[in-house]
């Protein structure tokens, strides 16, 4: 009785670590290098400033990541349930201005007041003043765009820049916008884009690649420069305008640089605030087991064999960070509880400092 319990307890270890080893995985790990984590100093020291919002209370919505004040003074904020709400700047006057049928990450405004959308599931949108949706874009070179993030619009030529975080995952196939960016940055293949949208032309074209996870978008005061916030690798770029094809792997180029490196938690979006200061979010703090990791493409695989309790998914943290078109650190603002959960950046105002989040049941704000 004794020797078939061991024979039973031994099959049963051998078939979990079959399981482990071969069982299929959506991810082919590649091996990558983490740069040592400085941690909470200097410019980053902890501080419990972030702590203590204000909320503005959305009802059932949940998820404000991304916010901007329209043309005609409202403020506009997307939600996990596809609804692009608009109300009052103290949240009174609430309303689903449009439901895209899809997950809106980042949204501006051109010139004739359309909200421009960059939409995970459904691509580069265009919604016009009387809630008319309009598809700009989908695909470019033939290849579709899987996971449309951030967007900016250019005030001078009316270019539309976008990214698209993933050609690998898109949310639309792997259950949502959280669930594809925890496949590419573990994966670290590196396919995220930025890309340009030229409405005169109705033209895509690739600005730049190479990027593990490509995420918010900003222009630089003179229109010359994108800032893209490059969230698998902790890092943002400063890239031209006028780059094309650009492979951002490839190393050195004239046309790109990483203005912030080594950051201590992964960026998500980028926002321009007042008085020259660009915001992002860091959505989450680093993981040691993650950076560990980075060379170990083969345990990363076996990772996603376990539960997804047992993920070394980064502790709840909130941080937004302030810089400027030289790349120095402005401001940092923190909160170790993350009682704001996934803060994705600021929205600046006069009056406000709004709080971007990707799961928040609330509006978050401070005074400025």
């Amino acid at each position: 009785m004794l020797k078939k319990s061991f024979a039973l307890l031994g099959l049963l270890l051998l078939a979990a670590i079959a399981y482990l080893a071969l069982w299929p995985v959506p991810v082919k790990p590649v091996v990558w290098s983490a740069p040592a984590d400085p941690g909470y100093t200097g410019a980053f020291a902890v501080n419990d400033q972030l702590a203590h919002l204000n909320m503005i209370d959305l009802g059932r919505e949940e998820g404000p990541e991304h916010i901007a004040i329209g043309p005609d003074g409202k403020l506009y904020t997307t939600v996990l349930s596809g609804n692009i709400l608009r109300m009052n700047p103290d949240g009174s006057a609430q309303e689903a201005f449009v439901n895209t049928g899809g997950r809106v990450l980042g949204f501006d405004f051109d010139a004739a007041g359309n909200l421009i959308a960059a939409d995970a599931i459904k691509g580069l949108l265009s919604v016009s003043p009387t809630k008319q949706i309009t598809v700009l874009t989908h695909q470019v070179d033939g290849q579709p765009i899987r996971y449309a993030d951030g967007v900016v619009v250019a005030r001078g030529s009316g270019t539309m820049y976008f990214t698209d975080a993933s050609t690998r995952f898109s949310p639309a196939e792997w259950g949502g916008t959280f669930e594809a960016s925890v496949l590419d940055i573990l994966e670290q293949s590196a396919t995220g884009r930025v890309l340009a949208y030229d409405p005169a032309t109705k033209t895509t074209r690739v600005v730049a690649r190479g990027l593990a996870f490509a995420n918010g978008i900003a222009l630089s005061a003179d229109e010359k420069s994108l800032f893209v916030a490059e969230t698998g690798k902790y890092r943002v770029w400063k890239i031209s305008t006028d780059a094309r094809d650009l492979d951002a792997a490839a190393g050195i180029n004239p046309q790109a640089a990483v203005l912030l490196d080594n950051l201590p938690g992964y960026p998500d979006n980028l926002m321009r605030g007042l008085d020259g200061k660009i915001w992002v979010g860091l959505v989450k703090p680093r993981n040691p087991t993650i950076d560990k990791l980075a060379d170990k493409p083969f345990l990363r695989s076996v990772t996603m064999r376990l539960p997804r309790a047992l993920w070394p998914v980064p502790r709840a943290y909130g941080h937004v960070v302030a810089f400027n078109e030289d790349g120095k650190v402005l401001a940092s603002l923190q909160d170790a509880t993350g009682a704001y959960p996934e803060t994705t950046a600021v929205t600046e105002t006069r009056e406000r400092l709004y709080v971007q989040s990707l799961h928040a049941k609330g509006l978050g704000w401070l005074k400025r």
